[in-house]
C-alpha cells in the first residue's frame, strides 16, 4: 500500500448539507408558486424530480440550465418557456443558496487532514461555477487545494477518468489518494475501481449492509495511513 498523500472529498451531502438546503428552499418556494402539499411531500417530490433530471445533465443529455428548467416544469406541472422557467427557478435558487452550510464536523476534519500533511481536493459531479461559489460561501475555499467538477471533464463520477483527473490535479497517483463521499456507487465503488482508497460517509446508517468501508461522520475519518 502506498503512503497516503491526498484526501479527495465529494462536495454535496459530504461536506455541504445540500439536501437540507434544498428542502428548506423548496417548501416556501412551492407555496409561493401555488403548489399544494405538506412539507414532507413537497420535499420528497422535489428530490424525485431532481433525481430524474440531474443525471441527464451528468450524462450530457441536457445542459446544466436545461436540467433546471426541466425540474421546474415537472415540479410545477406547467408548460413554461425557457425564460419563464428561469425566472421561476431563481425564486428557489436564492433560498437554496442562502441555506448552504457545512456539516458541523467539516472544519475540524479538514484541519486534521491538512495537519497530517495531506493534500485536500474535491471531486464533484456539479457545475464548476456553482460549486466554486458554494465553496466560497461556506468558507471552504482556503482549505481546498484543488476542485475538479464534472462540467469541466468529458465524464463525471463514477467513470475512472474523473478520479484520475482529480488525482492528477493534486499531483498524486490513484493509490496515494483516499476518496470520501456519500454515494456507494458514484463515490466509493467508482473510486475503488479507479485504483483509489475510498470510504463511504453514511450519516443515516442506511447502508449498513453494504460491503464497502463506511463511517457515520467525517469525525470518524481514520488518517492513520498518512503516518505509515
Amino acid at each position: 500500500m502506498r503512503r497516503l498523500r491526498a484526501v479527495i472529498f465529494d462536495l454535496d451531502d459530504t461536506l455541504v448539507d445540500q439536501r437540507s438546503a434544498a428542502h428548506a428552499a423548496v417548501i416556501p418556494w412551492a407555496v409561493e408558486q401555488g403548489v399544494v402539499g405538506d412539507a414532507g411531500g413537497l420535499a420528497a417530490r422535489w428530490d424525485a424530480v431532481a433525481d430524474h433530471h440531474y443525471p441527464r445533465y451528468q450524462l450530457r443529455q441536457i445542459s446544466f440550465q436545461g436540467q433546471r428548467r426541466a425540474r421546474v416544469r415537472e415540479f410545477l406541472g406547467r408548460d413554461l418557456s425557457d425564460a419563464e422557467a428561469d425566472v421561476a427557478f431563481e425564486g428557489y435558487l436564492a433560498r437554496y443558496e442562502a441555506g448552504w452550510a457545512t456539516f458541523p464536523e467539516v472544519g475540524e476534519t479538514l484541519a486534521r487532514v491538512r495537519a497530517c500533511g495531506l493534500r485536500v481536493g474535491i471531486l464533484t459531479n456539479g457545475d464548476a461555477t456553482q460549486q466554486r461559489r458554494k465553496l466560497d460561501r461556506v468558507g471552504l475555499s482556503p482549505s481546498v487545494e484543488a476542485m475538479v467538477a464534472s462540467s469541466e471533464l468529458p465524464v463525471g463520477k463514477p467513470d475512472a477518468r474523473a478520479f484520475h483527473a482529480a488525482a492528477h490535479r493534486l499531483d498524486v497517483v490513484q493509490g496515494e489518494a483516499l476518496m470520501v463521499g456519500d454515494s456507494v456507487d458514484t463515490d466509493v465503488r467508482g473510486a475503488l475501481a479507479a485504483g483509489m482508497h475510498a470510504v463511504l460517509v453514511d450519516r443515516s446508517g442506511q447502508h449498513a449492509g453494504v460491503d464497502v468501508p463506511r463511517i457515520r461522520s467525517l469525525a470518524d475519518l481514520d488518517l492513520a495511513a498518512c503516518e505509515q
